[in-house]
């Protein structure tokens, strides 16, 4: 089992990423908050003018100790009282307001991301997948917008609100007492140099801590679908350590991380706090002095702490911003994969139509000249496929036989353009399946491969996912021909739920729901990779019976091993070298040609050896 995961360009764990402008990376942001962008522009404002309401208290502190506590006016105490609570409740509900303002339109952006995500994911190519640890995609999906959500509710509005407060409170404080305020203004410079460095070390790590969250994630969803290889081989122990250190990696991290942090923050509240201290000795000795009254003192000395939190939450915002613009990096990697979008566009205007009747001549399922190489593979590496030509007539089914790894599955995802040919076309009934829309041609095509896929739902759902419109009699007529009929047994027949992945189920009864998902639909083209595999012989009999009633009315390509199940097809076709290379009746193959007899007597070990 797998205990580390493969991404695509820099992004192994622990790695520096390429530097990006974190502006640009957020402003990669704005087409999905544009839609609420009226809301978001107002809590801005609501926010400043709560914020600017804090830094008028220090104004009504100096009106009541020069003038009310001076004169020793108790009305003017009482009612300077009441002015700074209405300030501060005030200040409060604007503060609320903003919250309001904010809170349900980013929870649809973050929504509306995750949707987006979602459905990018099913339009992306089965080779981007190959690549893909599903672990860092799910950390994608959960984590990051989780990160995003949290920038654009706080730091992006209070990075703009703690900024006019700063300026604003600092133009107070010099109007107050400008030898003050200069005095308070001096350690601005070594703050900013401060944060620019933070802002480079913090991105690295803040980069590597999500991906290697992304491989832990990975090794949790490892370890939790192939629990029972785990328990089977007794290898707990040893996922156990692969988990451990993969946690200890992400723990060393988050403290370099948390150690960043503690330090700017230490710096950002210590400089303030020295010069706030500064500040004070000075004005004492200036009150002393008779040069600025008690009252100027406490406004600017209240103005200055309420500036605290402005300046000291300068280093929290910056590591969430930082922590948003890797998140968004990250979000934009699988957003900005280019979709197998070939054929989802229309034909050319003008293009002659081509005729949709099913003659023998252009009718069926056609491979013309179909080379196939993985993305991956080495320049010097031969292509899997190699010239494929083969005709499946209208109502045909046609056996594809081959040695293990000479590219059968590899053929059958090309119907239903789960991967891409490198070369040649591929005709339904005539037309390249590349002119037709996605959703058309996996209409035309039904799928059922050899290790089954369920999810997590009810067993009928299981099966009516294989076509829109199926009702419960297609439902029944399916379950009976591929045999499935232990549905009915389940504790609440098909409304069963069958657990993730089918795992409640036994190996032969996933094939058979899948095989059941796959005729459901009653589908013009029927592609079946070895979807008996699993099955007893008993039951194999009964399956491939009920069979050859659907086969009679579709064109098939199936995937055989056994004789028994080439001997449902018309014709077979023999795959070798990546190419066809004899096509005729299973009695044909076996007098003309020696290769296809040693796999037919269950002896292909020469050939695989051969082909290795």
């Amino acid at each position: 089992m797998a205990t580390t995961s493969e991404r695509p360009r820099d992004q192994e764990s622990g790695a520096a990423p390429r530097r990006r402008s974190a502006t640009r990376s957020l402003l990669r942001l704005w087409p999905y908050v544009r839609p609420v962008r009226a809301r978001l522009f107002t809590a801005v404002p609501v926010a400043i003018v709560a914020s600017c309401l804090g830094l008028a208290i220090p104004l009504v502190l100096k009106w009541m100790v020069d003038g009310p506590v001076a004169d020793r006016d108790p009305g003017g105490v009482w009612l300077g009282g009441a002015v700074l609570l209405a300030l501060g409740v005030a200040e409060a509900g604007l503060f609320g307001v903003r919250r309001w303002l904010v809170a349900r339109p980013l929870a649809s952006v973050e929504a509306e991301m995750r949707a987006g995500l979602y459905r990018h994911l099913q339009r992306l190519p089965l080779s981007f997948h190959d690549r893909w640890a599903s672990g860092q995609l799910l950390s994608r999906a959960t984590t990051d917008l989780m990160l995003l959500r949290m920038f654009l509710a706080f730091p992006l509005t209070f990075l703009v609100v703690n900024g006019v407060t700063v300026l604003a409170g600092f133009a107070l404080l010099l109007s107050q007492e400008w030898t003050l305020g200069l005095v308070l203004v001096v350690p601005a410079v070594p703050l900013v140099i401060l944060c620019s460095y933070f802002e480079k070390r913090y991105s690295t790590v803040a980069r590597a801590v999500q991906d290697q969250t992304g491989d832990l994630t990975t090794v949790v969803e490892e370890g939790v679908l192939g629990v029972r290889i785990v328990k089977g081989f007794g290898r707990h122990r040893s996922q156990a350590r692969a988990f451990r250190a993969l946690s200890l990696g992400v723990r060393s991290t988050e403290l370099r991380k948390a150690g960043l942090l503690a330090a700017i923050w230490a710096l950002i509240m210590t400089l303030p706090e020295l010069a706030i201290g500064a500040a004070l000795m000075l004005g004492t000795v200036q009150v002393a002095d008779g040069e600025l009254s008690a009252g100027t003192l406490v406004a600017f000395l209240s103005t200055a702490l309420t500036l605290r939190w402005p300046v000291e939450s300068l280093g929290f915002l910056l590591a969430m911003s930082q922590d948003a613009a890797t998140a968004t990096d990250r979000y934009f990697e699988v957003m900005d994969e280019v979709p197998a979008a070939a054929g989802d566009r229309p034909a050319p205007a003008g293009a002659p139509v081509v005729p949709r009747q099913r003659d023998q001549s252009r009718g069926g399922l056609r491979f013309e000249g179909v080379e196939f190489r993985f993305a991956d593979a080495p320049a010097d590496a031969p292509p899997v496929l190699r010239g494929v030509d083969l005709h499946i007539r209208p109502g045909e089914t046609m056996a594809l036989v081959g040695a293990t790894g000479s590219g059968k599955t590899t053929l059958t995802a090309l119907v239903p353009r789960l991967q891409e040919p490198t070369r040649g076309r591929i005709t339904l009934d005539g037309r390249d399946i590349t002119a037709l829309p996605r959703e058309e041609l996996r209409a035309l095509v039904a799928v059922a491969f050899e290790e089954p896929t369920l999810f997590s739902a009810t067993a009928g759902e299981n099966v009516l996912m294989g076509a829109d419109g199926a009702d419960r009699a297609d439902l029944l007529r399916a379950l009976e021909v591929a045999q499935a009929g232990f549905v009915h047994a389940l504790p609440e027949g098909d409304r069963t739920q069958v657990g993730e992945q089918g795992l409640s189920l036994s190996g032969g009864q996933r094939q058979r729901l899948a095989l059941a998902r796959a005729v459901v639909g009653r589908p013009r083209f029927l592609v079946l990779d070895d979807p008996l595999s699993a099955l007893d012989v008993h039951t194999e009999a009964l399956v491939e019976a009920a069979l050859r009633q659907v086969l009679a009315t579709t064109t098939a390509l199936v995937v055989a091993h056994r004789p028994s199940t080439v001997l449902l097809a018309d014709r077979v076709a023999l795959l070798s070298g990546g190419r066809i290379t004899a096509v005729g009746t299973h009695q044909q193959l076996l007098r003309d040609s020696a290769e296809y007899r040693q796999l037919m007597s269950g002896d292909e070990s020469a050939e695989g050896e051969e082909r290795r």
